[in-house]
């Protein structure tokens, strides 16, 4: 063992560590890293920055933007609306989940899609009278599963593809891996319809358990064209909210107080809800809603320039003790008041009767730089934006989607690479106004986080390859005695698992790629089956919460214990790496190198 070696395996091992431990961000850590093998002179700066050039991670960077298009244009929200339906059981609930889940994580960031998704989710929860904790994980995992389909349906792929790429080989096409991918969904989705009532467990999560602080009153106004238009309160979707419910309907001079499931929406309808901040910025992402009398429109705002804030008002403010109307408050403020909560309770009527009152709220809907301005003026007390409370603009919807079907098209026919066609959509996505460059950039769109997680990760990848650490391992695990192909690959197919529970699927990815092909060179064999095994074993992480972001991200909403991922996840792994284990050598045969 060299000193390069010894070096190099020591920073390994403080990386695994400190992922491991979540006590240090992701990208801290893979940074520290990075400096430590340039410093240490096991890479040269060349090869150190090199990771953050290459065309996997480059594609992913461009997939943020194309993603953050389809959630500016409610084409995310509208796809999830239609496919989901409106399921009576859980086993239907489960089936109609995992269809659209997995075909949106085909073809976009799996992240985005369950961060979009969980909202609908909890819906059919309360709708359904079920427990988010049986509906919440199987979103996650067919999230997962559906991104092993396609080369962009995860980031981990794409990195992997990229690696591929800089050792001269070439790179897979967008459905190369569906051969195994789909396999393996469909292997999955099976098992969670048939064991995953006895599996998952019947917990409240995080909304049930916490009251909510605030509570407002939210008026909204069916307009002249809207889809909502002759359609059931249960087929609009306004049966059970997440963070609110309706409460009346106010049609010409008639007052419905009871409001049942099957009652017709028309337009020219005035629906009254009750419910949290966030209950404002649900009801603007369901077309053919708008604020009854907000007055946004008046305010001469593109859907991009708009969010939601809350304020909080103080004794300086000029329009103390006079009504919403006469203190000219939009005018003033460049703002429209959605609703106004009084001690921590609705204050029902018109908005613009409202006398306003020192420690009054106030949820706004205003232009992006009202928070800057006003957050340390004297007028209020508090400014609080709401993240990511900016309305769709459903009208670009169909053109999104198009763009984006345009890019897998065109990327199967041969026409362009996976990064060429991004950008192109990517660029087509920007020019029609579908999103906007600022929303592009914003760290909402392109998770700035796991790019540098991508790009570090490269460089340690390659110290293991330069500092000779990689031949190191190869040599210690081919000394076990194992010469054959098969039982090489269930080997980096393991290896890769268990590394994906415990640090993320990227970094455990890059770290375990050049141990892959060293042992496919020392084997006389193609690396193909190899590398293919390490992008399936790096995504399917189904054990833990920490190994991948999705499966965090469902654990506060499902009430979730880190045994639940256990009791089903053991069983997931071990399904998929039978499935996987099965198919590989079937399309990838083992060959001569």
């Amino acid at each position: 063992m060299t000193p390069d070696i010894l070096f190099t395996s020591l920073v390994v091992v403080a990386v695994l560590g400190a992922l491991a431990s979540n006590r240090v961000p992701a990208e801290v850590t893979m940074m520290a890293a990075l400096v430590a093998v340039l410093v240490g002179d096991v890479i040269t700066p060349d090869q150190a920055l090199a990771g953050f050039a290459n065309p996997g991670l480059m594609t992913v960077a461009v997939l943020y933007v194309v993603a953050a298009a389809l959630r500016d244009t409610g084409a995310i929200y509208w796809i999830a609306h239609k496919l989901l339906g409106q399921p009576k059981t859980l086993t239907g609930s489960q089936t109609r989940l995992i269809a659209p889940t997995a075909l949106l994580s085909a073809f976009l960031n799996n992240t985005t899609v369950v961060a979009m998704m969980i909202p609908a989710v909890q819906e059919w929860a309360q709708r359904l009278k079920l427990s988010a904790s049986q509906l919440l994980l199987p979103l996650s995992y067919a999230a997962i599963l559906g991104g092993t389909c396609t080369l962009i349906g995860t980031s981990t792929n794409l990195v992997v593809d990229g690696m591929m790429q800089r050792r001269g080989l070439d790179g897979f096409h967008i459905f190369d891996l569906a051969w195994v991918g789909v396999p393996l969904l469909l292997a999955g989705s099976v098992f969670l319809l048939l064991l995953g009532r006895r599996l998952l467990p019947n917990r409240a999560g995080l909304v049930e358990q916490v009251e909510r602080a605030r509570e407002y009153h939210v008026e909204m106004v069916v307009p002249e064209g809207s889809p909502l238009h002759n359609k059931t309160i249960q087929d609009a979707g306004l049966r059970n909210l997440t963070h609110g419910y309706l409460t009346e309907i106010q049609r010409g001079d008639k007052l419905y107080t009871a409001v049942g499931p099957d009652m017709q929406i028309l337009a020219g309808d005035q629906l009254a809800f009750i419910g949290a901040p966030d209950c404002a910025r649900e009801l603007q992402r369901i077309n053919g809603l708008v604020p009854a009398h907000g007055g946004a429109h008046k305010l001469k705002l593109t859907n991009h320039q708009r969010c939601l804030v809350e304020v909080v008002i103080g004794p300086e403010f000029p329009g103390l003790n006079h009504t919403v109307k006469d203190s000219a408050f939009r005018t003033r403020y460049q703002a429209a008041i959605l609703s106004i909560s009084r001690g921590g309770h609705r204050q029902p009527g018109k908005v613009g009767e409202q006398v306003l009152r020192v420690g009054d709220t106030l949820l706004l809907e205003t232009g992006q730089t009202f928070v800057e301005q006003y957050r340390y003026r004297r007028d209020f007390m508090l400014v609080s934006p709401l993240s990511d409370s900016t309305p769709p603009d459903f009208s670009r919807a169909p053109l999104a989607t198009a763009i984006l079907v345009g890019m897998v098209a065109i990327n199967v026919l041969g026409l362009l690479s996976v990064l060429e066609a991004a950008f192109v959509a990517a660029g087509l996505l920007l020019a029609t106004r579908c999103v906007t460059v600022n929303r592009a950039r914003m760290n909402v769109s392109v998770n700035l986080p796991v790019l540098v997680v991508i790009g570090a990760a490269f460089a340690l990848g390659t110290a293991l390859e330069e500092s000779g650490t990689a031949a190191f391992i190869v040599n210690q695990l081919m000394g076990l005695g194992i010469d054959s192909p098969w039982l090489a690959l269930l080997m980096v197919y393991l290896i890769t698992a268990l590394f994906t529970e415990v640090i993320t699927n990227n970094a455990a990815a890059v770290l375990v790629f050049p141990i892959a092909t060293g042992v496919a060179d020392h084997l006389g064999v193609s690396p193909m089956p190899y590398i293919v095994a390490v992008m399936f074993a790096a995504s399917a992480s189904f054990m833990t919460p920490l190994g991948y972001q999705t499966n965090l991200m469902v654990m506060g909403p499902g009430g979730y214990r880190f045994t639940d991922y256990l009791r089903i996840g053991v069983p997931m792994s071990i399904l998929a790496a039978a499935v996987t284990m099965a198919l590989i050598p079937v399309f990838w045969p083992f060959g001569v190198s």
